[in-house]
């Protein structure tokens, strides 16, 4: 079992930067592969961004290649999404998710999400 708590959600403005935390709890957390999901108003959840489990593998959505950067330090079992160049479209509910394997459509556990508003 693993528990997922975001934090570093905000108000912010375009071109402005945040740092996204998900803090995992749970005996193997740092053995799972974590990813980054967001979910705008009225719209469905979408993949941003994962890393594999040793943090040397990442993967991205298109909309976010060259903006965003996927990082984790397993000592603190804590993974990051540092956000930068924001645009109001990235207005959204941030969600980590966690899960064994590296690129799934489909994450074992996820956490409560934390509010990203991007203001123009």
């Amino acid at each position: 079992q693993v528990q997922l708590v975001e934090s570093g959600g905000g108000l912010v403005q375009a071109g402005g930067s945040l740092r996204l935390s998900c803090a995992a709890s749970g005996r193997t957390a740092s053995s799972y592969a974590m990813g980054w999901f967001r979910q705008a108003p009225g719209k469905e959840r979408k993949f941003v961004a994962a890393i594999n489990y040793g943090g040397r593998s990442t993967y991205y959505a298109d909309s976010v290649k060259g903006r965003f950067t996927i990082s984790r330090d397993n000592a603190k079992n804590t993974v990051y999404l540092q956000m930068n160049s924001l645009k109001p479209e990235d207005t959204a509910v941030y969600y980590c998710a966690a899960d064994k394997v590296f690129i799934t459509a489909k994450y074992d556990y996820w956490g409560q999400g934390t509010q990203v508003t991007v203001s123009s």
